[in-house]
């Protein structure tokens, strides 16, 4: 179990939001809603906004503070596709119907631009992400993926990028070739939480913070939860924990592992440097098994971030972990300085598939595997659609089998890390 603490981490997110961050109360007391959400995440604050429009009396309660965990603190790329690509969902699913979820991702992208202006605040919006070859034979990854999007999913939107024009997209030598997706961006993942909890509170919902749900347990008129000063009792309840699921949900959370990952932000760079690292302020991930990930900010820093630690923990000493990743692709970068270093936890399952479904009028939201700022927002339209009467979406997610990491709580996570080290090594250029 992760220990909750009162404060959001000190990242550079964090320092950015205008003014002081805010904090709600813990629930106390009694209370009856419709929906009740665990979990003050992505999942959990797509979900109570869709279902506070549609009229339902809604509450959240987060175990520490709203975006405390990887909503809060991720590398704010907002992707359209999953973390375990389209091969597995189109095994489990069909080419037609796998067709159906990645509407609902290009959906998930219009809305996720469309939400900010239609509830008053700002996430820092820039279009555009780059999907980047490193090694020479994954070039054929890339321009395999941007002529299948065509024929199978109707996506005709990228633009492979060759080796000669890779200078005028990345000022690095390392990548050989791109695609390049206009419809991808990236953004300030602790803004646009926040925003949509104001949001979900100016449509009627409720949230409570310092509110870790201890126990729950179904009747025969619904829900009860019980925190450590209060009780709500729901008709439906939405867990949308992620990482921090542990012995709230055992079932849910042997299917997925939490994973350490973190990232630093630079100080600010000279405005003419900065547009020759990236002279379309596109957002980059690369297409190594572990991938390395930047953009730039507002303000001209260069956040880059990209290591996992599949036991679990933090590097003591971020930037170190991190300055030999960012020099090697960016050499003109060599000893600059950091100003923000922060870490944190994903869940992953075990084929980064996401695990989204429901059991009655138990609604879940995990498994997003590193990858989630559009994948949220996509599978809490499932769950919410489905609360309020179509199950079209949340059918097919609940065809994607997501089995339970082996060897248990005690030894999954090394077993999960000695079969990734082969995966790394192959990495090496």
């Amino acid at each position: 179990m992760f220990v909750e603490s009162t404060q959001h981490v000190e990242s550079y997110y964090a320092r950015a939001y205008p003014g002081t961050l805010p904090v709600r109360a813990a629930l106390e007391g009694e209370c009856s809603v419709d929906v009740l959400i665990v979990g003050g995440g992505f999942s959990g604050l797509h979900s109570a906004l869709r279902l506070a429009r549609a009229g339902k009396r809604v509450a959240v309660l987060e175990a520490s503070r709203v975006a405390w965990a990887a909503s809060g603190r991720n590398g704010g790329q907002a992707l359209l596709g999953w973390s375990c690509d389209m091969g597995p969902l189109e095994r489990s699913l069909g080419v037609e119907r796998t067709r159906e979820l990645w509407d609902s991702m290009c959906w998930a992208a219009a809305e996720l631009r469309a939400l900010p202006a239609r509830h008053g605040f700002d996430v820092d919006y820039r279009p555009g992400s780059l999907w980047a070859a490193v090694k020479p034979n994954r070039i054929g990854m890339l321009e395999e993926a941007r002529e299948e999007a065509v024929q199978k999913w109707g996506y005709d939107k990228l633009r492979f990028i060759t080796e000669a024009e890779m200078p005028e997209w990345i000022g690095s030598r390392r990548y050989r070739a791109a695609l390049y997706d206009p419809e991808g961006g990236h953004l300030n993942p602790l803004k646009l939480a926040l925003g949509l909890a104001r949001a979900i509170e100016q449509a009627g919902g409720h949230i409570f913070e310092q509110s870790r749900v201890l126990t729950w347990h179904e009747t025969d008129s619904g829900f009860v939860a019980k925190t450590n000063r209060g009780t709500v009792r729901a008709g439906t309840l939405v867990l949308a924990c992620n990482a921090y699921i542990d012995k709230l949900d055992p079932k849910m959370a042997s299917r997925v592992l939490p994973v350490g990952t973190y990232q630093i932000a630079t100080r600010p760079l000279d405005p003419q440097l900065a547009k020759s690292l990236l002279p379309h302020d596109s957002c980059v991930i690369d297409n190594q098994f572990v991938p390395d990930y930047f953009r730039l900010s507002p303000d001209h820093r260069l956040l880059f971030g990209g290591a996992c630690t599949y036991l679990g923990g933090i590097p003591n000493d971020i930037p170190a972990a991190i300055r030999p990743n960012l020099e090697r692709a960016f050499p003109q970068l060599r000893g600059v300085e950091f100003d923000y270093a922060w870490g944190g936890h994903i869940d992953i399952s075990i084929r980064r598939t996401p695990d989204v479904g429901c059991e009655g009028q138990r609604y879940w939201l995990q498994g997003f595997s590193g990858h989630g700022v559009l994948p949220t927002l996509a599978a809490a339209r499932a769950v919410t659609d489905a609360i309020l009467g179509d199950n079209r979406l949340i059918t097919l997610y609940q065809s994607i089998h997501n089995p339970r990491f082996p060897g248990g709580e005690r030894f999954a996570a090394p077993l999960e890390a000695l079969g990734k080290l082969w995966y790394r090594l192959r990495d090496v250029v």
